[in-house]
């Protein structure tokens, strides 16, 4: 590629990705040639501030340089040892830092390489130490796209042409106050979580294992549940003899101003799955439980043979380093910051119908203000809106993600170490975008 026409080069790679490539999700177009801190370069040269982290990945930014450094020094000695053939000193440290950071006595971790893997794995064990097969997940969650993963998935939309995928999954409401019919527009009494027991009554056939939930639903559009809510779904799950399921993939590694978006309401799940940030772009996955919980696993229940490969292992421990060394204070401090700026927005722009988020995990709800939503709740969710304010984001040089469950909703997920005057650039990009698209 190094001989190819700087002027054609990104159109080279876009057709080769045509030709080649399956049609696995939609671009945001902006073919990488390099990256460092909150700055992507295509291969034309073009710079473009990045608000998205390749989604919530880059947590202490690109090519972070002792991160990269960590990787260099193990792929000096070897790269593949299989961690469960042969046991190797990275994941050996970075399953012992994981017992220090992680919650309460969670303590024994099973690394694989992806979010996906975690989340099905966390499902396999929850089965193993319950003895029961049911799970319930929320509806508008995202979990992942192997059939396991996609069944906890409350989407349809990521399930078209795809079914059927596994029994034995229900789902209850999302704690989606700017959409729910029980808050009517207030502020959230939390009956959602009540909910839940409903639809153990209802659609289960009293054999849970695991109720499966994001502390903040990324996918669905950086919803934040109500004070109490996690703390309730823990409870109602004990009730029914099933494990709480924290999927952090997006969430976790400082996304929302701390380690884990658990913390924030003072929760300890029974697993918690990571993924995305743990090495700032190597794959690498894993899910973490209490002891307990994890000795229900026996030798061959469950294997990866890339899973602990000692290069992402030997990054995600200088991560987790990097993350407490300031980053997290960081996301914290920028995390407020943008709240208050966002609220801004949702003043000024009757199209801006909500902002929510949590630290550098935030997002705009961009709607039609003249039309009544979807089961006459809050205004019509406006997803083509959305998607021209990305197209026009993007052509000012700044890339940010399009999602939620409407997909109306632009996400503010940018590397952890981003400073205001960065973060400020992209919110006046925004309101340039909105502004335009809108006139």
């Amino acid at each position: 590629m190094s001989r190819q026409d700087p002027a054609t080069a990104n159109a080279t790679i876009e057709e080769q990705y045509q030709e080649y490539l399956m049609p696995i999700w939609k671009s945001l177009d902006v073919p990488v040639r390099r990256a460092q801190g909150c700055t992507v370069e295509d291969f034309e040269g073009n710079e473009y501030l990045d608000v998205f982290s390749g989604i919530a990945v880059t947590n202490v930014g690109h090519r972070n340089e002792a991160v990269v450094e960590a990787a260099k020094d193990q792929l000096d000695k070897f790269v593949h040892g299989c961690s469960y053939v042969h046991p190797h000193q990275p994941a050996a440290d970075l399953a012992e830092r994981l017992a220090e950071v992680t919650p309460g006595d969670l303590q024994k971790t099973f690394f694989g390489n992806s979010g996906t893997e975690a989340v099905e794995g966390a499902i396999k064990l929850a089965r193993k130490y319950t003895g029961n097969t049911e799970v319930i997940a929320l509806e508008m969650g995202f979990h992942g796209r192997t059939l396991g993963s996609l069944a906890l998935t409350g989407n349809k939309s990521y399930k078209a042409d795809m079914g059927p995928v596994i029994n034995d999954v229900s789902h209850f409401a999302a704690p989606y106050a700017y959409r729910c019919q029980t808050c009517e527009g207030g502020p959230c009494p939390g009956d959602c979580a009540a909910e839940l027991e409903h639809r153990i009554n209802t659609h289960t056939a009293d054999d849970l294992a695991a109720v499966v939930v994001e502390p903040v639903m990324g996918e669905g559009g950086m919803i934040v549940p109500p004070e109490g809510w996690l703390q309730q779904v823990k409870e109602i799950a004990h009730d029914h003899g099933a494990l709480l399921v924290a999927d952090e993939v997006q969430t976790g590694y400082g996304r929302t101003g701390s380690m884990w978006a658990v913390d924030h309401f003072e929760v300890v799940p029974d697993i918690i799955t990571q993924a995305k940030g743990i090495a700032n772009g190597l794959p690498l996955g894993a899910f973490t439980a209490s002891a307990e919980v994890a000795d229900a696993f026996e030798s061959g229940d469950h294997l990866s043979t890339f899973g602990g490969n000692p290069v992402a292992c030997g990054a995600a421990l200088e991560v987790i380093d990097q993350l407490e060394g300031g980053i997290i204070e960081n996301a914290r401090n920028r995390g407020e910051w943008l709240t208050e700026r966002l609220a801004e927005l949702e003043t000024e722009y009757e199209v801006v119908g909500d902002t929510r988020g949590l630290g550098l995990m935030q997002g705009v709800e961009l709607v039609d203000p003249t039309a009544t939503g979807p089961r006459g709740i809050a205004p019509t969710p406006d997803a083509k809106l959305a998607k021209s304010v990305g197209a026009h984001l993007h052509e000012d040089g700044v890339i940010m993600g399009v999602g939620g469950f409407y997909g109306n909703v632009m996400r503010f997920q940018p590397p952890l170490i981003i400073g205001e005057e960065e973060l400020d650039r992209a919110i006046s990009a925004l309101e340039a975008a909105i502004t335009e698209e809108t006139a």
